[in-house]
């Protein structure tokens, strides 16, 4: 395997950004006071998160019982991950000093031996690592460990990394060979959390420990079966009784996997840490399995949204081609790691393909789960919603027609905020002679690149339209490479080399190879941007016969707001022209698409409910608008995939 390509450094990537800047602008000033408010109990209306004071009861701070789920503690977790994502590019000696009194907090709560959990300090203290299947330890771990790495980049402070390192050691010992040769998560993420540990820290026994849990993984009689008949189990989640091991991918050995089965956000981490793996250990039987991986959800078991997991019941993969809109899952956090999954392997294997997806996955599914004004969220992610049969104790129970102000179990919401506070390490990737473009957001940064510091300029409008300015510079000749990336709907792209036409760019698995030798230079690509039509593979059994609208990576959608209700009786055709105009009364400026349609009609008499007589159309024309957007405006109906007229 060729070398790693690294993240460019966060803290050196400032954006500016047409599209991006809503949201971005959004991180520091509204998601992390709104969920430090949150994690406080300060907001009315919401279920309590107490998160925060379950850490000062277990530090002896207050007096209490542990409220919430067994993981309340990932919600300070992630909400120090995005703050420390927050300072990177944008120092806040305020900020700093509210998370510094969370991690003294922390710390305080942290017992004798290392480890950190309130549910088994405050509430069953004696019985640590006897529910692995349920008691989601390892996967508070994991995000305790990515939120200590984020902070000591950012800040440069080692409190809370050496807090953690303290905990892993921990970890490493209890599910050492020795003591607990058979033992891994039941929600995978300490993976990745020691990975990342290892990363900081060049202590080989935390990489080596995530390779453990994966090797053990579905190894010979399933632990968690085992664990179940153990004195010491006791059931947390009653749903979980009948335990299937698909669930947690521990149906089989990891390298034995082929297909994307069970819960959706756990496969995603499991295959982030399998690639990390991979690359460490140069095995390339594990990166062949997680480019098979990759395939099955790409190719057969994903969103035209880059959402994944189609069942609401145990928020799950099913089936190749199984994707309903009206009741699929797609929890945000599962576009989240797909995009983190799709952003390792493209730096192990710099093929863009891999960059295609999380583009679409964080242009749509990210953006939907979170209101533009940073307070409210979607959990789950439909492509229809029909708002009057979302009801409670049925099966569109799950579906929420509006954005909910927090929700019981939270992983999403702080999740969001990570994301869109870390957006910088999707843009580039670098090596020692070469810089790669990754996507398009109007950005300022500095590299070194060839032994040489290179400022580097970005200017776009996209998604608004195809036009890419990179502007580099340095004060020297800089004797390195910039690789563009040229996505798969860039058709019929240009590009030019301070000023010159490149007529035959050299294009190696997704990206156009250009060799730089000046202290300055200009790099301009053009590809044409139209919104266009886009049928799926027959075997989606949902989309027969229907079309979806996109536009380079973002999905539209139509919504009652612009069209009126009963969207499934609108048809278009797959031929029909789009009319694209860009709308500043709508959604705080965005680009609409308007389309000629007709709509089923009839006379029909409102007691009849079956009859002979035929369909009549009316003329009328469908607005659609990005899938990002839905639900912002009006409470109503939405639909992504319409009816094709032939």
């Amino acid at each position: 395997m060729m070398e790693k390509l690294r993240i460019a450094d966060l803290n050196k990537i400032k954006i500016d950004d047409s599209f991006w800047n809503r949201y971005i602008s959004l991180v520091k000033d509204v998601i992390i006071p709104y969920q430090w408010d949150v994690i406080n109990d300060k907001v009315e209306g919401i279920e309590k998160s107490h998160s925060l004071m379950n850490f000062k009861i277990a530090a002896g701070r207050e007096k209490g019982r542990f409220y919430g789920v067994v993981f309340q503690d990932t919600d300070v977790a992630k909400w120090l991950e995005a703050v420390a994502f927050s300072l990177a590019s944008d120092p806040d000696q305020e900020l700093m000093a509210q998370a510094d009194e969370v991690i003294d907090i922390i710390g305080e709560a942290q017992q004798e031996d290392g480890y950190i959990n309130t549910y088994f300090t405050i509430k069953e203290p004696g019985l640590r690592w006897t529910n692995l299947e349920e008691g989601h330890e390892l996967y508070t771990a994991g995000h305790l460990m990515e939120a200590a790495v984020a902070y000591y980049k950012a800040t440069g402070k080692r409190k809370f990394l050496d807090m953690i390192c303290k905990f892993a050691d921990l970890i490493c010992e209890e599910f050492s060979e020795e003591k607990n040769g058979r033992g891994y998560p039941g929600h995978q993420e300490v993976e990745i959390g020691l990975i990342k540990l290892y990363e900081a820290t060049g202590e080989e026994r935390y990489i080596r420990q995530a390779k453990l849990f994966l090797d053990r993984r579905g190894v010979g009689e399933n632990y968690f079966l085992w664990e179940e008949k153990q004195p010491k189990f006791k059931r947390i989640f009653p749903e979980f009784e009948g335990y299937l091991p698909l669930y947690s991918q521990s149906h089989k050995p990891v390298r034995e996997q082929r297909t994307a089965e069970g819960h959706a956000v756990r496969a995603v981490y499991m295959y982030c840490a399998m690639a990390d793996v991979a690359w460490k250990y140069q095995d390339k039987e594990l990166l062949n399995v997680c480019e098979e991986l990759w395939d099955n959800i790409t190719k057969r078991r994903m969103y035209i949204t880059g959402s994944i997991g189609s069942s609401g019941l145990l928020e799950r993969f099913t089936t190749d081609y199984d994707l309903p809109n009206d009741s699929n899952y797609s929890e945000t956090c599962a576009s989240i790691g797909l995009a983190l999954f799709g952003r390792r392997m493209a730096q192990i294997t710099r093929d863009a393909k891999y960059v295609d997806v999380v583009e679409r996955a964080l242009y749509n599914t990210l953006l939907s789960g979170i209101a533009m004004d940073g307070k409210r969220f979607f959990y789950v992610n439909p492509l229809e919603v029909w708002p009057e049969n979302c009801l409670p104790r049925t099966s569109k129970e799950h579906i929420k027609p509006v954005r909910q102000k927090w929700f019981g179990v939270a992983c999403c919401p702080p999740n969001i905020a990570r994301t869109l506070a870390s957006l910088g390490e999707y843009i580039y990737f670098q090596d020692e002679g070469c810089l790669w473009l990754n996507l398009f957001i109007s950005n300022k940064t500095e590299v070194a690149l060839a032994g040489e510091t290179v400022r580097v300029e970005v200017e776009t409008r996209f998604p608004y339209d195809g036009k890419v300015r990179i502007h580099l510079e340095s004060g020297n000749p800089i004797h390195g490479r910039l690789a563009v990336r040229i996505p798969e709907y860039a058709e019929g792209f240009t590009l030019y080399l301070d000023g010159a036409h490149i007529q035959e760019a050299v294009v190696e698995k997704g990206y156009a190879m250009l060799t730089l030798d000046q202290a300055e230079h200009l790099v301009e690509l053009t590809f044409p941007l139209e919104p266009r039509i886009v049928h799926a593979n027959p075997m989606v059994r949902e989309d027969i016969g229907k079309v979806s609208i996109l536009k380079g990576p973002v999905v539209y959608c139509a919504e009652e707001t612009d069209n009126g209700g009963n969207l499934p009786a609108y048809y278009i055709s797959g031929g029909a022209k789009l009319m694209e105009e860009y709308r500043e009364d709508i959604l705080g400026g965005t680009a609409v698409i308007r389309v000629e349609a007709k709509k089923a009609a009839g006379s029909w008499d409102g007691d009849q409910l079956y009859g002979e007589q035929g369909v009549s159309f009316e003329e009328c024309m469908l607005t659609f608008v990005p899938y990002a957007y839905w639900g912002n405006r009006e409470t109503g109906e939405m639909l992504v995939w319409i009816k094709e007229l032939f």
